[in-house]
C-alpha cells in the first residue's frame, strides 16, 4: 500500500529495512520531538526502533492499526498512523510526527487528510480521533484545519519525564467528513 501526496512525497508502510534510517532521523530530531513524545526521550538504541516496527507489523496483521513513513524526495520526514483501530465500534486514533525541517509546508496535513480518507473510505470506520498536548500548537492545527471538532481535554493523560501532559481531544465522524467533501 502506498499513498502519493505529491510528485515527490508519499506515505508507505514502515518495514524492517527502515529501522536504521528511521532511528537516525528520530535521533537527529530528538530535541524537537522530546517536548511532546515520551518515546523520543527514551530512544537510546536502534533495537527500540526495530521493536516498534515489529509492533506495527503485528498491528497490521491483526487489523488493529498501521503506521506509514512520510517520505519526501526519498528521505524519511516522519510517521503517521492509525492507532488503536477498533473494528467493533468503527473507531481509530491518528498519531503523527514530522522532522523539524519538514514543518510548515502542509506535509503532515496532507498525510493526515489521506489517512482520514482511507479510514472513512476504504476501512469504512465511523470515527477518527486526534489527541495533542494543549501547547503543541502545530500538532493541534492539523485537526483544526481538517474540520475536526474539539471535544474536550483529558487531564494528565500522558507522562513526559517528571511531568504530566493533558491532551486536547479532537473527533471527526464519517458523515461530517463526507458532508464537507460534497
Amino acid at each position: 500500500m502506498r499513498f502519493d501526496l505529491s510528485d515527490t512525497t508519499h506515505l508507505r508502510p514502515v518495514t524492517a529495512r527502515d529501522a536504521d534510517a528511521l532511528f537516525d532521523v528520530t535521533m537527529a530530531n530528538r530535541a524537537h520531538l522530546a517536548p511532546w513524545m515520551p518515546w523520543a526521550r527514551e530512544l537510546l538504541h536502534p533495537g527500540q526502533t526495530r521493536e516498534w516496527i515489529r509492533t506495527v507489523q503485528r498491528q497490521i496483521a491483526e487489523g488493529s492499526g498501521f503506521s506509514c513513513l512520510v517520505v519526501e524526495d526519498g528521505r524519511i520526514r516522519g510517521t503517521v498512523g492509525l492507532n488503536r483501530v477498533d473494528q467493533v465500534n468503527g473507531a481509530t486514533a491518528i498519531g503523527y510526527w514530522l522532522t523539524e525541517e519538514a514543518q510548515g509546508r502542509g506535509l503532515m496535513t496532507a498525510a493526515v487528510r489521506t489517512l482520514v480518507d482511507h479510514a472513512f473510505g476504504t476501512m469504512m470506520l465511523h470515527r477518527v480521533v486526534i489527541e495533542a498536548a494543549p501547547d503543541n500548537v502545530r500538532s493541534r492545527a492539523i485537526p483544526e484545519r481538517l474540520g475536526f471538532t474539539q471535544e474536550g481535554v483529558l487531564r494528565e493523560v500522558e507522562r513526559l519525564g517528571d511531568r504530566w501532559l493533558d491532551h486536547v481531544v479532537y473527533g471527526l465522524l464519517a458523515t461530517e467528513w463526507r458532508a464537507a467533501r460534497s
